[in-house]
């Protein structure tokens, strides 16, 4: 992408940025999916160009869905949502048909590393933690919780 004028981000190595006479592009590449998004039509048409001439690319319009990602556009911008992928979480946890609660966070004194027995299954724990971590892009109102859950991936008991 460097080659084709694109400078990467400092910020997140798979965002590609473009400037050219006061316009902009934006290109988030991950493996082999990519979302680019310009400050004009014409740019975009442009880059597009490009890309077809560099690498074998299949243009799938406007862009709905990208990483258990939901995408919504409207006129403030974009609106992005994980509510299928945490729908899996709690699937996969067990979970379904769980209650809400008004905070994410656990108000009672913590459990310490070394209550109770360590669980049988210590991957599926792990995994599910790793599963929350990444919904907290969408839900950082739950990045608290997530963190004390992740404390104990290295251990995991049946209090956590």
């Amino acid at each position: 992408m460097t080659s084709l004028g694109f400078a990467q981000s400092k910020v997140d190595s798979s965002l590609f940025v473009y400037h050219c006479n006061g316009q902009t592009t934006y290109l988030l590449l991950y493996v082999d999916d990519m979302i680019l998004s310009a400050s004009s039509t014409r740019l975009l048409q442009h880059v597009i160009a490009w890309l077809h001439d560099a690498f074998v690319v299949k243009d799938m319009g406007q862009v709905h869905h990208f990483l258990d990602i939901s995408v919504r556009r409207n006129r403030e911008g974009f609106f992005l949502s994980q509510g299928q992928y945490a729908e899996e979480i709690l699937e996969r946890a067990g979970m379904k048909n769980c209650n809400p609660v008004a905070t994410p966070a656990d108000t009672r004194q913590k459990a310490s590393t070394t209550d109770d027995k360590l669980i049988d299954d210590s991957t599926s724990y792990r995994s599910i933690a790793d599963a929350l971590q990444y919904l907290t892009i969408t839900r950082s109102d739950i990045a608290y919780a997530v963190q004390q859950v992740c404390l104990h991936m290295h251990a995991p008991r049946d209090v956590h």
